[in-house]
């Protein structure tokens, strides 16, 4: 009975004394964790963290083992998020997406959702600024792309729409440039999206009317004119109008043009072009009033100045 106490006793020191070295080596690697950590060197450091993790499971009734697999727990999606972080402040942005995304899944594995939290919000934040840097690059296409991520992670963000209207327009995607300045209205963007909307049918009037096609250049006119009044649409719209022998119409483009900017360069040629559509239907009382405004212009006052002359 006496020895087999003893080999009893013998066994328990045994124990203790395998217990004690595995506490010291399960120590040693967290400082190591911790040494990498105080180094910068974030990827040995989880590396290192997570070995202890492990080892710190493996006594589950060592309060210094629980203690190093509360702080394990705690560390390593933190130094994860940290670790994209870097790829953020280096723009280098697909690393950072990826490394986000991989800080999300380890968050969230270790039960730390305000880090899981976040690591998405920075995401779409990120793309935003991939592209940006894309769209300064100027290449519209990969920019775009971006965008639409952006959109995917937040579908209410009306200034990743803005962007992404600016980028396919560039592009030469017009349908879906539309398509995303409209929605960037939709979502909190209103008043830069119509004037991008704007100038976008006031350059499609301008082009129509080179191309000889008054028709949809008064109507790209009116239209940039429905997100944005401006003088330039009522100008194509009066030029257009005339072409089309509309002058009627012409008569009242071009009067909005001048209200809006009486003294714009051309004001004086817009005056005298309203002048000669109203002598030439025989109203000479409305025809001098117009002449009268283009008396002053360089390039048709002398003109003017005749013509009044000889209107009675």
């Amino acid at each position: 009975m006496k020895k087999l106490m003893l080999t009893v006793f013998a066994a328990i020191i045994a124990a203790a004394m395998v217990s004690a070295q595995d506490v010291k080596v399960l120590t040693e690697t967290y400082n190591n964790g911790a040494t990498a950590l105080s180094l910068g060197q974030k990827s040995e450091a989880i590396s290192f963290f997570q070995q202890a993790l492990e080892l710190a499971k493996a006594l589950p009734d060592n309060a210094q083992a629980k203690d190093i697999e509360e702080k394990c727990n705690e560390h390593i999606p933190i130094v994860q998020f940290s670790i994209a972080k870097d790829f953020v402040n280096a723009a280098d942005y697909d690393n950072a997406v990826a490394e986000l995304q991989k800080t999300i899944e380890t968050a969230k594995a270790f039960k730390d959702e305000t880090t899981a939290t976040e690591a998405k919000d920075l995401i779409p934040q990120v793309l935003m600024q991939k592209g940006n840097a894309l769209l300064q690059a100027k290449d519209f296409g990969s920019a775009a792309e971006a965008y639409k991520a952006v959109v995917a992670e937040t579908p209410a963000n009306g200034l990743a729409y803005l962007r992404l209207g600016s980028a396919l327009n560039a592009a030469g995607d017009k349908e879906g440039a539309v398509d995303a300045f409209l929605k960037a209205v939709e979502n909190g963007q209103e008043k830069a999206a119509n004037k991008q909307l704007s100038t976008f049918y006031l350059k499609e009037a301008a082009a129509e009317l080179k191309a000889k096609k008054p028709a949809d250049a008064v109507a790209n006119a009116l239209k940039s004119n429905e997100y944005l009044e401006n003088a330039k649409a009522y100008q194509i719209a009066g030029q257009a109008s005339q072409i089309q022998g509309k002058n009627a119409d012409a008569i009242q483009y071009f009067d909005k043009y001048l209200e809006l900017a009486p003294t714009a360069g051309n004001a004086g040629q817009i005056a005298f072009t309203v002048g000669a559509i109203y002598q030439k239907q025989g109203n000479n009382a409305k025809a001098k009033e117009y002449y009268q405004k283009a008396v002053g212009d360089p390039k048709f006052g002398v003109q003017a100045q005749e013509l009044l002359k000889n209107l009675k």
